[in-house]
């Protein structure tokens, strides 16, 4: 039975944390115990009592990963932008800049939550990203106020989610690994929809669900599956990243790569300060989002926890979360002043960290550096942008699905077994997936609730600990308290 205070260890130092977590051992995929994880290498060996997170590789080694964390997620910030950009109906030039921005602040983000800086970043392998919900709200509020105001609410949002943050720290001991887990499953899913819907499109495209793109899709899957099965040793961690390539290169070869504006533009982009102006603060127009930042806290609190499982770092929630959520508001903030959405610590790498075994955080933090150049060199950028959306797809949609099995794995530690939990689990699953597979389900409700509404993982993640709380705690409280009550005397019923 879950407690409402969960017994977890204070945070280790990286410089004496352990070398494997006792609670989480690595595994293999058949689900034993591997005495030599994939990230072991002779300079783990070598350094007894430094944990594989906390690992320094080889600097080449760490450079390739990190270019194989970029590959993966450069579609997200380059998709947000031109988005942004197609909706607002905003010229090259300011595409160019925001485009420029978000690839510097998603390295500068990803930075801080790999390195930490003071109590900012949690030390974990973490990237940050635009896009998602934050970015729907953000165009919704630029076409109803215009763009200053759209800005002023990134900043505002972010100063609210330091403000409610002390508030929302001491709630965390309401969520156990069953409403943790429960939570990771639904992120997991939601993730795996936005990969397929990069290989499909979107329902009423012309193109939506081309035999082309499916098979482009399925090829780059089975690059993948086929690197993972023949390839060893460091190939095999690069099998997401060779299998993006693969992909690309079948997808050149059959005509659906353009590469004719590879050479235009110049070599530098610098990001702008205040694109659309200075921001204009109006707290009733950024509502929406600062109840966004609600949901936004929660998740962030699934994905730490997540990503310090799929590490095998022991954390104390209580004060790793915090630290997560320090670093998305603080970097938001920057981003609101660069004409950005929210930027938010993405889940995407999650699933690069498990199929791959390297868990060095010096990893992310390179693919950090490689974002902050990409943003500054024109040419890199635009090079990417070529890797068709069904290739992305085909790789996300791997990746994603990893973070869903973390999700059950989870789960399967929460005692099943018992009919409180199960329940539990079944009721916050259906009522947290629904938004996810019916769009639009809560489209007839005011737009304030349907925002909190259509936050599948909040939605799962609210009902999860609200049920946990009143099965485990209220409900053997109240047991008790009946089954104590005095019952009258039967000695003096019977003189009577």
């Amino acid at each position: 039975m879950s407690r409402p205070r969960r017994s977890l260890p204070a945070a280790a130092d990286p410089a004496t944390a352990p070398d494997h977590s006792p609670a989480s051992p690595p595994r293999t995929e058949a689900g034993t115990t591997d005495p030599t994880p994939p990230s072991a290498s002779p300079s783990a060996a070598g350094n007894a009592g430094v944990h594989p997170v906390d690992e320094r590789r080889p600097l080449g080694r760490i450079l390739l990963f990190g270019v194989q964390h970029v590959l993966v997620m450069a579609a997200t910030p380059i998709s947000a932008i031109f988005l942004m950009s197609a909706t607002l109906r905003l010229n090259a030039g300011l595409t160019v800049d925001l485009l420029s921005a978000a690839f510097v602040l998603s390295g500068v983000g990803s930075l801080i939550q790999s390195l930490g800086l003071w109590k900012f970043g949690p030390r974990l392998p973490f990237v940050m990203l635009p896009g998602g919900a934050p970015l729907i709200l953000f165009l919704a509020i630029a076409d109803e106020h215009g763009l200053r105001v759209a800005t002023g609410a990134v900043v505002l949002t972010a100063v609210f989610t330091f403000a409610v943050l002390p508030l929302f720290a001491r709630l965390l001991t309401y969520f156990p690994p069953l409403v943790i887990g429960t939570m990771i499953v639904i992120v997991g899913v939601n993730l795996v929809k936005v990969g397929a819907l990069l290989v499909t499109g979107r329902p009423g495209e012309h193109d939506f669900a081309a035999p082309g793109h499916l098979a482009l899709g399925l090829a780059t899957i089975g690059f993948t599956v086929v690197g993972h099965l023949l390839l060893r040793g460091v190939l095999r961690q690069l099998s997401v990243m060779l299998g993006l390539v693969a992909g690309t290169v079948l997808a050149l070869a059959l005509g659906d790569v353009s590469l004719g504006h590879l050479g235009q533009g110049g070599w530098v982009d610098v990001p702008r300060l205040m694109p659309f102006g200075s921001p204009r603060f109006d707290v009733l127009a950024a509502l929406p989002l600062m109840l966004y930042s609600l949901a936004s806290m929660a998740e962030a609190t699934g994905q730490t926890v997540i990503n310090a499982e799929a590490v095998g770092k022991e954390i104390d929630q209580r004060v790793a979360v915090p630290k997560t959520i320090r670093g998305d508001a603080l970097v938001s903030a920057f981003g609101g002043l660069f004409g950005l959405p929210l930027m938010v610590t993405s889940g995407e790498n999650i699933g690069i960290v498990r199929v791959t075994g390297v868990r060095s955080r010096f990893v992310t933090a390179a693919a950090g550096l490689f974002l902050i150049a990409i943003g500054f060199l024109a040419p890199v950028t635009r090079a990417i942008s070529v890797v068709p959306a069904p290739v992305v797809g085909g790789t996300a949609m791997v990746v994603f699905a990893v973070i869903t099995v973390l999700g059950v794995q989870m789960l399967a530690r929460c005692d099943l077994d018992r009919h409180t939990n199960t329940f539990i689990c079944a009721v916050a699953l259906a009522l947290g997936l629904l938004p996810i597979l019916v769009p639009d389900v809560y489209q007839g409700f005011p737009a304030s609730v349907r925002i909190l509404l259509e936050s599948g993982v909040a939605v799962g993640a609210f009902v999860a600990a609200v049920l946990n709380v009143l099965f485990h705690h209220v409900g053997p409280a109240l047991a008790a308290r009946l089954s104590v009550r005095p019952g009258p005397d039967l000695r003096t019923e019977g003189n009577r």
